[in-house]
């Protein structure tokens, strides 16, 4: 009977912008429609951390680290881009509208 070690992959961490041509490939086989749903985020010990990917070949299994934008507004900030000041409507609303309408003509 085969040891448990001989059976289990190789585990690397790589750089989304390391990936060889081949394995960007795969990876992008494996994630068509995105890897937002398999996106983890690995803590480190110094209290740093990173997001990465789970990614599988038959030899190795990696985590792609990939690069995350947080949005760190606060989100009273967020309704002040949408709001005009002391209004219901979302500003610019009647401009939008006033285009659909020309474009209808």
């Amino acid at each position: 009977m085969a040891s448990k070690a001989a059976n289990a992959k190789k585990r690397v961490i790589i750089s989304h912008v390391n990936l060889s041509p081949e394995l960007l490939e795969a990876f992008k086989a494996t994630y068509p429609y995105g890897y937002g749903e398999a996106l983890i985020r690995i803590d480190k010990p110094a209290g740093d951390f990173f997001y990465a990917v789970p990614f599988e070949t038959e030899e190795i299994s990696y985590l792609v680290k990939v690069d995350v934008k947080i949005d760190t507004k606060p989100e009273e900030d967020l309704d002040k881009d949408y709001y005009a000041d002391d209004e219901d409507e979302i500003s610019g609303a009647d401009q939008i509208a006033d285009g659909a309408d020309d474009d209808d003509e």
